[in-house]
């Protein structure tokens, strides 16, 4: 992924409605969700959720198909990991990035 897309896609995520539409794609899976659904599960009211599906579609981060007279939303599940990937590129200069939890045997760590 290079930078300026990675900049495009967490820009698109920088928002909880967004992010809360993203996410609920992302748990839907390859079915996706219509936007009646998504409106109705998150709450979003159908012009301001119309705006963050351009919003994120802008950024590749979803795909949208006409179904019948329904248009289907899609999480675009390549580029949540090649973003992902970017972000953990490199992570730690190839060290574990978690230290190892250390047993406490039953007092405070």
């Amino acid at each position: 992924m290079q930078e300026t897309q990675a900049i495009r896609s967490l820009a698109a995520l920088a928002h909880e409605a967004r992010l809360r539409v993203f996410r609920a794609l992302v748990v839907a899976g390859p079915e996706g969700l219509t936007p009646g659904a998504l409106a109705a599960q998150l709450g979003i009211a159908a012009n301001a959720l119309s705006f963050h599906l351009k919003e994120l579609a802008h950024a590749e981060l979803v795909s949208q198909q006409r179904q019948g007279r329904n248009v289907l939303y899609r999480a675009v599940f390549p580029a949540m990991n090649d973003l992902l990937a970017y972000l953990s590129e490199n992570c730690c200069q190839g060290q574990a990035c978690l230290p190892a939890v250390a047993s406490c045997q039953g007092e405070p760590c």
